[in-house]
């Protein structure tokens, strides 16, 4: 998957593998983008972070649902959005997900609908998801049913079923 950790930019944020000492600061990050929490203390070590100058500016999680997994807590720091911060951590999610061999990647948005087919995802039925992910507290209730859940298929197939 490469490093483990990478340089934004020349003065820009690190990326890197969350730490436990990370997650209040993560928590906080999420809160802030109004963003839920249950359930990211349990998927936390699949959790990456960017940190300038000792601050956590940017979080993106992946939690690992069986051979699939969701994307969720993907949040920038209002001074660090609109500089390609989320794409990246966007893009090292779906790498960890294709060094797990997953079959897909699922996420569930309320505003971001039209940012994530830029990195493969499409629409797709609730009912459509595989159980071990609608279990998730993402699906279970931490998100409102009027969010669209969206998919990109990693081991090559196309459609679910």
């Amino acid at each position: 998957m490469g490093p483990v950790e990478t340089k934004a930019g020349e003065d820009g944020p690190t990326l890197r593998a969350a730490r436990a000492s990370d997650l209040s600061a993560v928590e906080l990050l999420l809160r802030t983008a109004h963003l839920p929490t249950a359930g990211v203390a349990e998927a936390f070590t699949t959790f990456v972070v960017a940190e300038h100058r000792a601050e956590i500016v940017g979080v993106a999680g992946l939690e690992l649902r069986g051979n699939n997994a969701l994307l969720r807590s993907v949040a920038v720091a209002s001074a660090w959005q609109n500089h390609g911060l989320g794409r990246e951590l966007v893009e090292r999610s779906i790498a960890l997900a294709e060094s797990h061999k997953l079959r897909a990647v699922y996420l569930l948005t309320t505003t971001a609908e039209r940012y994530f087919p830029a990195f493969g995802f499409e629409p797709t039925d609730r009912q459509s998801v595989p159980i071990d992910v609608r279990e998730s507290p993402e699906f279970t209730g931490a998100c409102p049913a009027s969010a669209l859940a969206m998919v990109r298929f990693i081991d090559g197939s196309n459609r679910v079923g």
